[in-house]
């Protein structure tokens, strides 16, 4: 089942996948493959959004929202905020003596 709209819009324009993928500069095999509601970059969809003849900001009716994980949410959160505890941890620590190697004796 298609998750998105691309074979929609095509068959509207009485567009075949050939012809989309020589406009889009792709393979038919890419165009297929995106038909079905496969995944693919984000280059790919502004390529077929374009050879379609509409504008990047059409990219919604095409391809549908893209749902926001909210485990990847928590994860980035988790990231910037351990990276904020290290920096302080980091400034409120003294480096190590360089006389003796840079190893605390």
């Amino acid at each position: 089942m298609p998750s998105n709209n691309v074979q929609r819009y095509r068959e509207s324009l009485m567009m075949s996948k050939a012809e989309l993928a020589r406009k889009a500069g792709l393979s038919t095999l890419t165009i297929d493959r995106v038909e079905s509601g496969r995944a693919c970059r984000l280059d790919t969809k502004r390529k077929i959004l374009l050879a379609l003849g509409l504008r990047v900001s059409d990219k919604a009716q095409v391809f549908g929202a893209v749902p926001v994980d909210p485990r990847s949410l928590s994860t980035n959160d988790t990231a910037a905020g351990a990276a904020r505890s290290l920096d302080a941890r980091s400034d409120s620590n003294q480096e190590p003596s360089q006389a003796n190697g840079g190893y605390d004796s």
